[in-house]
């Protein structure tokens, strides 16, 4: 019978390391497999395995895999992601992303007994540690006798590799799958039918969402009651897909796999989502404490919840289900552009640009260098419309609208306020967004996932660019090895100086220049004084910290028993020492961002005399009524905010189509619907400081 391969050149303690391992697993069967070339084109490469003649034709506690090892030749080891399958598809996740540059894995076994995570070891990982994933899963009830099968991908070019050998051990004292019963959180199940999520193309499966309400427990065999029915699933994001909890991109579909827009767990319907993974994201806020400010400082960001997921029976962890960024009156909220608005007024807008990954067909080349760093180009990126739609005088029209506004920014007269950059740009947007980026201090806000959009015109008025939505937190609120911006200790540093660290995208550069305006200055000094006597208080920001870690200390547990991470830098190369507790990791949280605030506090520039001129303050929580609803000739509006009241209110159909706006508004008024078509409609009210709030209305004659 195969041996499994121990190497004979060793320290004292890892050799004590081996033997305990092998006296565990010596009343054991040991199946070895194929081997060859790894290649490096993204696909799938699977060894196989043949197990049979176990003595049980179910694998459990009593008999079961205990252990994978093998031997792989690589020059680039964080490449490969590596997976065991079993025989009834059962898929396990040993390793990925790990390893660096280094080369190989040597003698590397893989045991859910073992002392310490993979995630601790270093090139060629020799010994025996736990795998990323339960490699107890498999040990499920199936029958062991079959086709094993280790798949590799190597996700990056240039370096082929060797499977050298590889083999599988079952035996007694088996780990058991850990399986999920019941949660405070929603419950999401997604099953793909034994087909392997990729990249892309997107692949057809279920999904069921569990959510009995607020302070009800949720468990796996309930029906699914908030959505049941068919998705389109792949992977998403760009480093992130590394890491062992993968994110993915989802779109809710009808029976015929065409896209329907359905609410989940009380978001706006839309069929465009996203479940965010949390492996780089330890206190699981990150994220969604930079979208709930950025959404209380009056502009949108994307509305997420919280939800433990299986994924094909297996258990995966806390996500993040959100909103994708896209146009929609209830996501960025800008006049829909077809591709038959080619002039005029139609074809001002609506546009989303971002400053992220590139290449020449989906961006274009900017006219002008940042203002700190002549030498670099920039390139700024189509989003909507999307590449396959937008026409070429709609990609002339942005560029030619961010090319003026570039001209006003560098120009000498830049600070005047009629043809300076005010023209071009909603400044209040831009404070927000500087403000929640360089309170995260967060590396990517500047240069990719940097988000801003522009509305169509009206015909007197120019719709100015604005920042955001904000988006993609979780390099953030951390010290991280990324030049002295991010690894200061002492919560200091500039992260719009982004350029100064030779970043992978080139950031425009546009808040250097804007910084050198004093109204700008005080302007963002007025702003920044408001919020810290409100949603940005030490008291509010501890407060809303505590509040989603009780929300979320049942779920943190079983999150970090599957992924086993915690105490383990993993992701991001941050620089202080993992805390082994999820109490630790929200104690350095808190107090990294007390050090983040008295440095803000000490150094944003500009002056406080003139505050009272500036408006731009939190959201009021504003309750008012739409009835009837639906509704057949007459609209009533009313309000328990008497003193609170809309500038205007506009009627959007389904397509996105402004039907009606009215600006004569005050509670208790009526609108006239009865020649409105029967249909479903969105009433946007629109409130001083850019506050907008949407309803909707069901017109049946």
């Amino acid at each position: 019978m195969p041996k499994i391969k121990i190497s004979i050149v060793m320290k004292p303690k890892l050799l004590f390391l081996f033997l305990l391992f092998a006296t565990a697993v010596t009343h054991s069967q040991t199946f070895s497999g194929t081997v060859g070339i790894i290649t490096d084109d993204g696909q799938a490469n699977d060894f196989t395995l043949a197990a049979s003649g176990l003595s049980s034709n179910q694998l459990n506690a009593s008999l079961g895999l205990v252990q994978v090892c093998l031997n792989i030749t690589h020059s680039y080891d964080s490449d490969l992601n590596v997976f065991l399958i079993a025989p009834d598809g059962t898929s396990i996740n040993l390793f990925a992303g790990i390893g660096g540059s280094d080369d190989n894995f040597s003698d590397t076994c893989l045991n859910q007994s073992a002392a310490n995570s993979i995630n601790t070891g270093v090139a060629p990982f020799t010994g025996t540690f736990k795998p990323q994933e339960n490699i107890g899963d498999c040990n499920n009830g199936q029958d062991g006798n079959g086709i094993w099968k280790l798949r590799i991908l190597d996700t990056y070019a240039q370096d082929q590799g060797t499977v050298d050998n590889w083999s599988i051990t079952f035996g007694a004292n088996a780990v058991s799958p850990f399986v999920l019963t019941s949660s405070n959180l929603p419950i999401l199940l997604i099953n793909t039918g034994g087909i392997l999520i990729q990249n892309d193309p997107a692949i057809n499966a279920s999904m069921g969402l569990i959510f009995n309400g607020e302070g009800n427990l949720n468990t796996v065999t309930d029906a699914p009651n908030n959505y049941s029915g068919g998705i389109s699933i792949e992977f998403r994001g760009a480093y992130s897909q590394s890491l062992p909890q993968k994110p993915y991109k989802i779109e809710t579909v009808d029976a015929n796999n065409l896209q329907q827009d359905v609410s989940l767990l009380g978001m706006p319907a839309e069929h465009d989502w996203v479940l965010i993974a949390n492996y780089n994201d330890k206190v699981f806020m990150r994220n969604t404490l930079a979208y709930t400010l950025f959404s209380e400082m009056g502009n949108y960001a994307a509305r997420s919840k919280y939800c433990e997921v299986v994924l094909n029976g297996k258990y995966q962890g806390i996500y993040l289900l959100m909103e994708s960024i896209k146009r929609d009156n209830d996501r960025v909220d800008i006049a829909k552009l077809e591709s038959t608005e080619n002039s005029g007024i139609n074809l001002t807008g609506g546009y989303i640009i971002k400053n992220d990954y590139w290449d020449a067909s989906n961006s274009w080349l900017t006219n002008f260098h940042p203002i700190d760093h002549p030498e670099l180009d920039v390139h700024l990126v189509y989003d909507y419309p999307k590449l396959n739609v937008i026409t070429s005088e709609q990609q002339s029209y942005i560029q030619n609208f961010i090319n003026d506004f570039e001209t006003a920014l560098y120009s000498p007269n830049y600070t005047d306020p009629v043809n300076g950059y005010n023209k071009f740009i909603d400044t209040n947007s831009f404070i927000d967004y500087l403000i929640i980026n360089e309170l995260a201090r967060n590396n990517d806000g500047f240069k990719k996932s940097s988000y801003f959009h522009k509305d169509k015109d009206s015909p007197t008025t120019i719709a100015k660019l604005k920042a955001g939505p904000v988006w993609d937190f979780d390099w953030a609120w951390k010290n991280i090895n990324e030049c002295s911006i991010f690894s200061a200790t002492d919560g200091s540093g500039w992260a719009h100086h982004i350029n100064d660290c030779g970043p992978d995208v080139n950031s425009p550069g546009w808040y250097v220049r804007l910084m050198q305006d004093t109204n700008f200055q005080n302007q963002l000094r007025c702003r920044w004084e408001a919020l810290r006597t409100t949603i940005l208080s030490n008291t509010a920001l501890n407060a809303y910290i505590n509040t989603q870690s009780n929300y979320l200390y049942q779920a943190q547990a079983r999150h970090f028993e599957k992924w086993g991470n915690l105490g383990v830098n993993s992701g991001t190369p941050e620089i202080e020492a993992d805390p082994a507790t999820f109490e630790g990791q929200l104690n350095q949280f808190k107090n990294w961002i007390n050090l983040r605030l008295n440095w803000l506090d000490a150094n944003i520039p500009g002056n406080t005399l003139n505050c009272s001129l500036i408006t731009n303050q939190p959201n009021q929580k504003i309750n008012f009524y739409l009835y009837p609803n639906p509704v057949d000739d007459h609209l009533h509006i009313s309000s328990d905010n008497i003193n609170i009241s809309p500038k205007s209110v506009a009627i959007y159909d389904l397509s996105g189509k402004l039907v009606t706006k009215n600006t004569n508004i005050t509670w208790g008024c009526t609108i006239d619907v009865s020649h409105f078509a029967n249909g479903i409609y969105s009433c946007k009210f629109y409130f001083e400081n850019d506050m907008t709030i949407v309803k909707k209305l069901i017109i049946i004659h």
